[in-house]
């Protein structure tokens, strides 16, 4: 028998207690009907944007591959239900930009069940053959990166993991998709960490969940193997925990050094949701064409935890949980790393975790939301959980100093959890700032 040894750090320093506003954790996973009308972006994740395989009229299966991936660092995408393809064409999304798009008028008669599947023997396959299976089902990190989760899986021989750390902490406020996920999917999530270690040579793995989920817990401990190989452990209630620089730090004790990959000091990080579509989805080989979204907030009548097919249109969704289209702000994600929707007819994608949704009255005047010169404080630097300097960054960035920022002042460290807008006394949208300042230096770098 294996046993599970690691050195159980202190909490990270700094960060922050928002209110948590979890109101939706004990609300069971329910699903969401199909919008008349899905649409699937061809590029839902880092990387090239899938290749279509369909044409216009044809008539697909749900499960049935739409695109195909165009290489390693590509992602294939299938049809969440069964219909005609209505089109190929621009369509916008949440950001705003318009992006190629499949657009599927569904079957009146479609149901929820799965049409197209492969199911494959896992055993007998290599490690090769594993990761195009992981591929192969469309999965990308759901923990916010959206990183193909095959690519991520592929992690570079000369460094050996020696402990797998499954991310349940889950500390935006408002969302609870991932603590519904470990109490009613732990058996898949477990799958997809035996999946997993077995790509990285079968290391101990911990699944670190906030100590504000004992029922997540208690489900996931109820299923674990004998063997003690995987091990769930409680962490304290803090923001940003669910990063996996801060969770590496709570549970093993080790820091991650400024321009590396957590894989680097041994340890490999996966967010829990994910690993419960690789469980769930890779044995059966069927497509990622649906996931667990929390809708909150004050302007929803009817809050929950839903699976809700991807393409579903947000107006759609919103008709649906009772939440009005008209006088309201919408955030895909968090209310810390979220952003808000610039279209209420974008659809839902594989990278969106929550939908907050609030009345305008509900908000701070946008007065009172007005920004100020620097106080020189200090807040943002007691915050943040990176050990960075926001106020000087975000002077920096005022400037246009944005190698300086890179170069001197370790832009490339902060991970954008928002902390240190959210004790500025001065209002500053610092993280928006420097999601700027990182833009501008990536079009550089493309241009060169």
């Amino acid at each position: 028998m294996k046993l599970l040894n690691f050195l159980r750090g202190e909490a990270f320093a700094r960060g922050v207690h928002p209110p948590q506003h979890k109101d939706t954790a004990r609300m069971p996973i329910t699903r969401l009907p199909f919008a008349p009308r899905l649409v699937v972006p061809l590029s839902q994740n880092v990387g090239r944007p899938a290749r279509p395989v369909v044409h216009v009229g044809q008539e697909v299966l749900r499960g049935q591959p739409l695109a195909e991936p165009d290489g390693f660092i590509s992602v294939p995408h299938h049809a969440p239900a069964s219909g005609v393809v209505e089109a190929i064409r621009l369509h916008p999304t949440s950001s705003g930009p318009w992006t190629d798009s499949v657009i599927i008028k569904v079957h009146a008669a479609s149901t929820q069940a799965v049409e197209w599947e492969q199911p494959q023997d896992m055993a007998a396959m290599n490690e090769d053959e594993l990761i195009s299976a992981v591929q192969r089902t469309g999965i990308v990190g759901l923990g916010g990166g959206v990183f193909p989760t095959h690519a991520k899986l592929r992690v570079p021989k000369e460094y050996p993991v020696d402990t797998l750390v499954v991310n349940g902490c889950e500390c935006e406020p408002y969302l609870t998709s991932d603590h519904r996920i470990m109490v009613e999917r732990a058996s898949d999530l477990l799958a997809g960490i035996a999946i997993s270690r077995r790509l990285l040579g079968s290391p101990p793995a911990i699944i670190g969940v906030e100590d504000n989920k004992p029922d997540a817990v208690e489900a996931i401990r109820a299923l674990l193997p004998p063997d003690g190989d995987v091990t769930v452990e409680t962490v304290p209630t803090k923001y940003p925990q669910g990063a996996g620089e801060m969770l590496i730090k709570t549970l093993l004790g080790r820091e991650v050094p400024p321009d590396s990959r957590s894989y680097q000091i041994g340890a490999y990080v996966q967010n829990v949701a994910t690993l419960a579509l690789v469980g769930a989805l890779t044995p059966r080989g069927r497509g990622f064409i649906e996931r667990v979204i929390t809708v909150a907030g004050t302007a929803v009548g009817r809050p929950g935890n839903y699976l809700v097919p991807m393409g579903t249109p947000l107006r759609f969704l919103l008709e649906n949980v009772d939440a009005p289209a008209d006088s309201v702000e919408v955030i895909f994600g968090g209310p810390m790393m979220g952003h808000a929707v610039a279209c209420l007819d974008a659809p839902i994608t594989k990278g969106v975790s929550g939908i907050l949704v609030f009345r305008g009255q509900d908000l701070a005047p946008r007065e009172a939301r007005k920004s100020f010169p620097c106080i020189k404080c200090g807040k943002c630097i007691e915050s943040c959980p990176m050990g960075l300097n926001p106020s000087t960054l975000g002077m920096l960035a005022a400037k246009r100093q944005y190698d300086m920022m890179a170069e001197t002042y370790r832009l490339g460290a902060c991970f954008e959890c928002g902390t240190c807008s959210y004790v500025c006394p001065a209002n500053i949208p610092l993280v928006q700032q420097f999601r700027i300042a990182k833009q501008v230096l990536r079009g550089r770098e493309e241009a060169a």
